[in-house]
């Protein structure tokens, strides 16, 4: 949200779709206010942050630490006089799903001004979920902590420009501290990286380090859903690159918006496709014989696309087509290396293979093919491995006579590709909420395993953010002026704010608890909220993803200063809706009595 001065006047209503009137010549004016929903501006009240932030930042509040309780949800809309009832949910409202993360995806209230206020606080969670996969409960508290001390600060008569900069140069210089505090996450840590995330489970923890172990910390782990009522682990022979489908009609998933076939025949060709004739042979063989087929060409041109599209929508072929991976003479070895691990035959002009004579024994094959916006995962069957072995060997000489570092990196990700396996979680439940809720558990604790992986790890429980609050005196005196210093000392207030609440729903005094662990010099002194121990989390395996860590750092700051330099928001008009009152029952000595023959009772 921008800063715009409040018109002296009532403005008139806007069009999304419209210019301003303002900017219209002065008879399109009154048609431009005719169109689309009316749009309000309306003077922002830093005031009313708790009915714009309470309710998105309570509702997650009870999550923090291995303390924490659940939230039961439900998609309803509260009424802005109930805003203060946080703790029981919406009104009249039952809990009919589970939400140990992002509680605040389901708080609506029912005033849009105080809503968008939800909504503004609910980014730095979303933000931060979708870069490192977990810390959204702790990037709403650090946003409504961020808030809340910067209103008092606000309601002083300070600017809240230099505020708002003072606040986003400390978040700089805390993610720089903060990677001066991180190091590499080692093997057996990863157990309890998971366990944390995923609410101290350590059965999914040792699960998903086992999946880790077995494909290496380059491999792939993905989660489906399971057949049984316990979680299980399979690893499968795969390769994964980061090519998605040509079209959006290739969807068969609508629900993550993939393609994907199992048993499926796979064509490469080294060229591009521009006459659907060329597909004629091997269409007819898929369609006859019926069997799903993906494409990976150099690409494939609007005319051969658009028939591919149409059979398929129609029904007559299972179908989906892919750019193949990288460029050039790489491109062309990245096609060996499928054409190796499928079994199949890379359609090529100077081997003096003709794409209109390809048939069926050109073909490579996958036991699933799973095609996505940006990436395709194909999972074979390891009726292969014996060639894939002989290919990483021979490409693994090339490494050892490569001179340039470039070429060595190339050839180290063909071999990555080739030789990564894939493991599968596949998640078991009793009932439709318990499997969603274990495997919202189990996402959580996988992405916070492969963001540690990524920046390393430092230590948890809230501790890491108090020893950067010690930090911030020696942030300030690289600060401009005094208001930039007093944006400073907000932050330092702010970052106590997840271990007040790991402490309070503890059971502990969130004060007192903080003053005992900043005390200690040892920096992996902290409270375990688990045992309500004071020890050395460190060694404890209380760990948080450094990855997490910065974007809770960086994404709060932001949604943060957005908030307190906003004057004016514009909100769309409701329109008043007619009370609907249900027609009074007649009197009881007016219904007519039931017949005989209905009643069943002789008259």
């Amino acid at each position: 949200m921008s800063r715009m001065p409040l018109p002296p006047s009532p403005p008139p209503s806007l069009s999304s779709k419209a210019p301003h009137p303002a900017l219209l010549p002065q008879e399109d004016a009154a048609d431009a206010r005719l169109q689309g929903p009316a749009l309000q501006p309306r003077p922002l009240r830093h005031q009313e942050v708790a009915g714009w932030c309470g309710p998105g930042g309570a509702a997650g509040g009870g999550d923090p630490g291995s303390q924490g309780e659940e939230c039961g949800a439900r998609q309803q809309v509260w009424p802005s006089q109930d805003r203060q009832r946080w703790g029981d949910g919406p009104q009249g409202g039952t809990p009919t799903d589970l939400m140990p993360a992002c509680s605040s995806d389901s708080v609506e209230l029912e005033d849009p001004l105080e809503n968008l206020g939800v909504k503004l606080v609910r980014q730095a969670g979303a933000r931060t979920n979708d870069i490192a996969g977990d810390g959204c409960t702790t990037s709403i508290i650090l946003a409504q902590g961020l808030i809340a001390e910067g209103m008092k600060v606000l309601a002083a008569g300070m600017n809240p420009v230099q505020i708002a900069r003072g606040i986003g140069r400390t978040a700089d210089a805390l993610v720089s501290e903060l990677k001066l505090m991180s190091r590499e996450i080692e093997d057996h840590e990863i157990a309890h990286v998971a366990a944390v995330s995923a609410g101290n489970d350590y059965a999914v923890g040792n699960m998903i380090s086992d999946a880790f172990k077995r494909v290496g910390r380059e491999g792939m782990v993905r989660i489906e859903n399971g057949r049984s009522t316990v979680n299980s682990l399979e690893v499968v022979e795969g390769m994964q690159f980061e090519r998605g489908y040509l079209s959006p009609f290739f969807v068969t998933n609508h629900a993550n918006m993939s393609a994907e076939y199992t048993d499926c025949k796979i064509l490469l060709v080294d060229k591009i496709i521009s006459d659907p004739r060329e597909l004629l042979r091997v269409c007819f063989s898929a369609v006859k014989e019926d069997f799903p087929l993906l494409i990976i060409a150099e690409d494939v041109e609007e005319e051969a696309l658009s028939t591919l599209t149409r059979n398929k929508l129609s029904g007559m072929i299972k179908v989906a087509a892919i750019k193949a991976p990288s460029f050039g003479e790489q491109k062309t070895q990245c096609l060996e290396d499928i054409a190796i691990i499928t079994g199949g035959t890379v359609v090529r002009d100077d081997m003096g293979y003709t794409l209109e004579e390809a048939g069926k024994e050109f073909l490579g094959s996958a036991s699933k093919v799973i095609v996505k916006k940006d990436s395709t995962l194909i999972v074979t069957d390891g009726s292969t491995l014996h060639a894939v072995e002989k290919r990483v060997a021979q490409i693994k000489g090339q490494v050892e006579n490569s001179k340039e570092r470039y070429q060595k990196k190339i050839l180290g990700e063909r071999i990555a590709r080739l030789s990564g396996a894939i493991a599968i979680i596949q998640v078991g439940a009793q009932t439709v909420i318990e499997l969603k809720d274990k495997k919202l558990r189990i996402e959580d604790a996988l992405n916070a395993t492969m963001a540690a992986i990524e920046e390393g790890v430092v230590v948890g429980g809230g501790c890491s953010l108090l020893r950067l609050s010690q930090k911030i005196d020696m942030i300030k005196e690289s600060l401009d002026n005094l208001e930039q210093k007093i944006g400073a000392d907000i932050f330092k207030h702010a970052l106590s704010y997840p271990s007040t609440l790991i402490a309070n729903n503890a059971g502990m005094s969130g004060k007192f608890v903080i003053e005992k662990v900043l005390a200690n010099d040892n920096a992996s002194y902290g409270y375990n909220a688990a045992n309500g121990c004071y020890e050395d989390l460190m060694a404890s395996g209380i760990l948080d993803p450094s990855k997490v860590v910065r974007c809770c750092i960086e994404h709060s700051a932001v949604v943060a200063k957005s908030f307190l330099t906003s004057d004016v928001v514009i909100v769309e008009a409701q329109e008043s809706k007619p009370i609907r009152v249900r027609p009074p029952m007649p009197p009881r000595n007016l219904i007519p009595p039931m017949p005989a023959s209905v009643s069943g009772i002789r008259v």
